[in-house]
């Protein structure tokens, strides 16, 4: 599974120009999943992000983390992370886990960052045509793979 994490002052998904999700300070967060991804991954990863200290203290250091700074949680699913470029100018997305694998994946994902951040978080919807703004904080980004724990 791999993860983009935006710090962000604010953010929000349009689908159909309709508004579904929408933040103030937090995370964008963008969340490809592949076939191998399983409940250790998404476990891992939602507790690396929950802990993640990239939120200035009072000194200007990055040193608190989201539940800090009472900070929120936008979640949009994403493919195209797993997109692989090595040949030819097509990305090829046969890493990327089918919509069976990948919902359920997304759906627990959704579940372990509310449990863990203590609140509902903001969500996309699977597999839509979206619209995404954000005001990148900083700009701090941030690309996590759970098959790659260095």
């Amino acid at each position: 599974m791999k993860v983009v994490i935006q710090r962000v002052s604010s953010s929000s998904v349009k689908i159909n120009e309709e508004i579904k999700g929408k933040i103030e300070i937090g995370f964008l967060i963008l969340a490809g999943f592949e076939e191998a991804d399983n409940d250790e991954d998404l476990e891992w990863l939602s507790s690396k992000i929950i802990n993640l200290r990239i939120f200035s203290d009072s000194e200007g250091k990055m040193n608190l983390s989201i539940k800090e700074v009472n900070g929120d949680i936008l979640l949009i699913s994403q493919f195209t992370l797993h997109a692989l470029t090595k040949k030819g100018n097509r990305p090829s997305y046969i890493k990327a886990a089918r919509p069976e694998t990948a919902i359920p994946l997304y759906e627990k994902f959704i579940l372990l960052l509310e449990k863990d951040l203590g609140k509902k978080i903001e969500t996309g919807e699977f597999g839509a045509d979206m619209k995404v703004e954000l005001v990148n904080d900083g700009p701090v980004t941030i690309v996590i793979d759970s098959k790659n724990r260095e």
